[in-house]
C-alpha cells in the first residue's frame, strides 16, 4: 500500500537533501551577509512603529503629530542603551542562544521558560504583524488588494511557510539582496525629500488639505495627565521598533571568527541603522504632512470643513512619503513601496528560520514535545514551521490583518524578554565579578555590569508603561497568552520528568521490574477460521507461551457455529474458549476477561494476538471492522497485558489463487 502521508510530504516539502548531521552548524558567514540575514526582524520593525507613533499622537490633532520626533528620540535612546546591553551578552555568549540563554543560565530554567513562552508568541505576531502590513504596502500600489487584505496576508503565510518547509536555500540570497535594496532606498528618499525641502520644490502630500481633528481631551494640546499619558502610549506602540534588535545575539554562530566581535559590530551598524530610519521618518513625515489615523472618517475633515468619506483611502507613512518626494516619478514610488512591503514580507520568513530553533532547544530541555527537537530529511525543523504558519495564519483570521490591532499584542512579550534578560546578566555578573583575578578585568566586568543594570531599570520602567497604557488596548491578551504558553511549557515538562522518574532503573534493592514473569499466557483473538488466522496462530505457537487459547465473542451464534466446525476441520491443536456478549459487543467482554486473569493472577503475563488485515489502499481500511483498534487502545492501560498484531498484507493474486472459478480455471 503506497504511503499517502508520506507522498503529501514530498509535494510539499521536496525530495530529501541526503545524509546529514542532525545538529550540524550552519557555515560561517561574514559580516555583509550576516548582517542582512539578522536584520529583517528589526528593519520591519522600524517601518510599521512610526505608523503607530502617529497613529496615536493624532488623538491630540497636528500638535500631538508634531511632536513625534520627540518620541522617537526617546525610543532611540532606550533602543542605545538595549543595543549597548546585548552587546555585553553577545560578547559573554559567544556561541548564541539570546535571552533564553541568559535566563536559563542564570535565573534557572523556569525564567528560560518564562522568556521561552514570551519569544514563542511573540513570533507569531511577529510574522502577523509583518504580513499584515506588507498586504497594506501591496494595497498601496495594487488598490483592489485593499478589500481582501485578509486572504491576501494567509496567503502569503502560506507560502513561506511552505518555502521554509522546502528549505529554500535561494531564499537567504533573496534576504540579503532585499535588505540593501530597501536601505539603499529608504536613503534615497531621505536624500531626494532632504534635498526638495531645501530648495523648495516638495510637492503637496497626499493628506494635503486634510487636519487631524483633536479629541474632546486634547483640545489645548498635549497639556495635563491625559497628554502625558498620551505621550506614555504613543512611546509605548513606538517601542516595537526595538523588537528584532536582539537577534544577532540569537544568531552569533552565524558569523565568521571571531564571532562575539563581528556580532557585536553587526550590532551596533543595526542599531545605528534602525534609530537612523525611525527619526528619519518621523522628521520626513512632519515636513512633508504624511497623517496616520485609525478611523479617517471620524479623525480627519478638509480644512474647508468639509467631512472625509468613509471610502477615503489610507497609505502607511512611508507609502505617503514616497508619494510626496517621487510625486513626479510614479515608477519610482511603485518601486520604494514595493521594497517596503517586500522587506515586511521577507521578515516573517526570518521568523521561520530562529523560532524553530528556539523551539528546538525549548524541545531539548523538556519544555516542548521532543518532535519539535527533531528535524526532517529536508534538514529544516518542520514541526515547528507549521506550528508557526499554522498559528499566524490563525491569529489574522481571528484578528484581522490591523497591523494596529496586533501591535497591541506584540510588545509586551518584547520587553518582558527584554527585561528578563537582563536580570539574568546582571546576576552573572554579581557571579562573576568576585572571581575576576586582575583590577583591569574587575573594572572592565564592573562596566559591563552597570550597562546590564541600566538596561534592566530601563526595560522594566518601558515594560511598566506598555503594560499600563496597553493593558485595555490587548495587552491583557497577550498576557493571557505568554502565561498560557508558559503554563503549557511546565506541564510538558513536569510529564517527562514524570515518566522519567518512572521508568528509572531502581539503585539496588527491589528489582522486580526487571525479571521474568511467572508464566505466559497467550490469547489468539479470532472471528473466523483463515489464512490471516492461521498465520497468527503459527506465531503464537512459535512464542512457546506457558499457554495458549484462542478466543471469540459471540456476537452472531450462526457464524460461532461455523467457525467452530471449521476450527474441527482444521485440526487446531489450540483450544477455541467463546465469550458471551448479550449486549452484541466484542470489546467489553474481552476486556473483562483480560482482566480477570490479571487479577487472578498477578505476576502472569497475558499476551494478545490479533490478525490484521493490511489493504493495499488507504480508503479500504474504513471498510473493515475496527474493533481491533479500539480493544488494543483500551488494552494500554492494563498492566502485565501486551498486544501483538500479526499483519496478513492482502494480495489480488492470492485471492484469484484461491478461488479459481473468479479467473476461469
Amino acid at each position: 500500500m503506497p504511503d499517502v502521508m508520506g507522498t503529501l510530504g514530498r509535494l510539499v516539502m521536496g525530495r530529501p537533501t541526503g545524509e546529514f548531521a542532525p545538529r550540524a552548524k550552519p557555515s560561517p558567514l561574514r559580516i555583509r551577509i550576516a548582517l542582512p540575514l539578522l536584520a529583517p526582524d528589526a528593519l520591519s520593525s522600524v517601518a510599521y512603529a512610526p505608523d503607530e507613533i502617529l497613529l496615536t499622537l493624532a488623538a491630540a490633532g497636528l500638535i500631538g503629530v508634531s511632536f513625534s520626533a520627540w518620541v522617537g528620540l526617546a525610543i532611540a535612546a532606550v533602543m542605545a542603551v538595549v543595543i549597548a546591553s546585548y552587546r555585553q551578552t553577545i560578547k559573554e555568549y559567544p556561541e548564541g542562544g539570546g535571552d533564553y540563554a541568559v535566563a536559563k543560565e542564570n535565573l534557572g530554567p523556569l525564567a528560560g521558560g518564562l522568556v521561552g513562552g514570551a519569544a514563542m508568541v511573540d513570533s507569531l505576531l511577529t510574522v502577523a504583524v509583518s504580513v499584515s502590513c506588507g498586504a497594506q504596502y501591496l494595497a498601496a500600489i495594487i488598490p483592489p488588494v485593499e478589500d481582501h487584505t485578509k486572504a491576501v496576508a494567509i496567503a502569503l503565510v502560506a507560502l513561506i511557510t511552505l518555502a521554509s518547509l522546502r528549505g529554500l536555500r535561494a531564499l537567504d540570497n533573496t534576504v540579503v539582496v532585499a535588505v540593501y535594496a530597501f536601505i539603499g532606498a529608504l536613503g534615497l528618499t531621505a536624500l531626494v525629500g532632504g534635498i526638495e525641502i531645501l530648495t523648495g520644490t516638495l510637492g503637496p502630500s497626499p493628506a494635503d488639505g486634510l487636519e487631524v481633528i483633536p479629541g474632546p481631551a486634547f483640545e489645548r494640546g498635549l497639556t495635563g495627565l491625559a497628554g502625558a499619558f498620551l505621550v506614555l502610549r504613543a512611546f509605548s506602540s513606538g517601542a516595537v521598533a526595538l523588537a528584532g534588535v536582539q537577534t544577532i545575539s540569537t544568531g552569533v554562530r552565524r558569523f565568521r571568527d571571531p564571532k562575539p566581535r563581528n556580532a557585536s559590530r553587526s550590532l551596533a551598524i543595526l542599531g545605528v541603522a534602525c534609530a537612523g530610519l525611525l527619526i528619519g521618518t518621523l522628521l520626513l513625515a512632519d515636513l512633508t504632512g504624511a497623517i496616520f489615523v485609525a478611523n479617517p472618517a471620524q479623525e480627519l475633515r478638509y480644512t474647508s470643513g468639509a467631512p472625509v468619506p468613509t471610502d477615503f483611502h489610507q497609505d502607511p507613512v512611508w507609502a505617503q512619503i514616497a508619494q510626496t518626494v517621487f510625486a513626479g516619478a510614479p515608477p519610482v514610488y511603485v518601486l520604494v513601496t514595493a521594497l517596503v512591503g517586500f522587506l515586511l514580507i521577507l521578515a516573517a520568513s526570518s521568523a521561520f528560520r530562529w523560532v524553530p530553533a528556539l523551539m528546538s532547544m525549548l524541545a531539548q530541555d523538556e519544555f516542548l514535545p521532543k518532535q519539535f527537537y527533531r528535524r526532517s530529511d529536508r534538514r529544516v525543523a518542520a514541526h515547528g514551521i507549521v506550528t508557526l504558519g499554522a498559528g499566524s495564519a490563525a491569529l489574522i483570521a481571528v484578528m484581522g490583518p490591523s497591523v494596529t490591532r496586533l501591535i497591541q499584542l506584540y510588545i509586551v512579550g518584547v520587553f518582558l524578554s527584554f527585561t528578563i534578560s537582563q536580570l539574568g546578566m546582571l546576576r552573572h555578573w554579581n557571579a562573576k565579578l568576585p572571581l575576576a583575578k586582575t583590577t583591569a578585568e574587575r573594572r572592565r566586568m564592573a562596566g559591563a555590569r552597570a550597562v546590564n543594570a541600566l538596561g534592566l531599570v530601563l526595560t522594566a520602567v518601558a515594560l511598566v508603561i506598555v503594560v499600563i497604557t496597553k493593558f485595555t488596548h490587548g495587552a491583557w491578551i497577550s498576557l493571557g497568552l505568554v502565561a498560557g504558553a508558559f503554563w503549557m511549557m511546565v506541564s510538558v515538562r513536569r510529564h517527562y520528568r514524570r515518566v522519567d522518574g518512572e521508568l528509572k532503573l531502581p539503585k539496588g534493592g527491589d528489582r522486580t521490574d526487571l525479571g521474568l514473569p511467572s508464566r505466559v499466557h497467550g490469547i489468539v483473538l479470532v472471528s473466523a477460521m483463515n489464512r490471516a488466522t492461521a498465520r497468527a496462530l503459527a506465531y503464537a505457537r512459535a512464542t512457546r507461551p506457558s499457554s495458549l487459547e484462542a478466543l471469540t465473542v459471540a456476537v452472531d451464534m450462526a457464524r460461532v457455529w461455523e467457525l467452530r466446525r471449521a476450527w474441527d476441520r482444521a485440526n487446531v491443536p489450540v483450544t477455541l474458549r467463546v465469550l458471551d456478549s448479550p449486549s452484541r459487543e466484542i470489546t467489553r467482554p474481552l476486556i473483562d476477561y483480560v482482566t480477570t486473569l490479571r487479577r487472578r493472577a498477578p505476576r502472569d503475563m497475558v499476551v494478545l494476538y490479533i490478525p490484521e488485515k493490511v489493504v493495499r489502499h488507504w480508503w479500504e481500511r474504513w471498510l473493515h471492522n475496527r474493533s481491533a483498534a479500539r480493544l488494543t487502545s483500551r488494552l494500554r492501560h492494563v498492566r502485565g497485558v501486551v498486544v501483538a498484531t500479526v499483519p496478513w498484507q492482502l494480495d489480488p493474486s492470492d485471492a484469484a489463487a484461491a478461488n479459481p472459478r473468479e479467473t476461469g480455471q
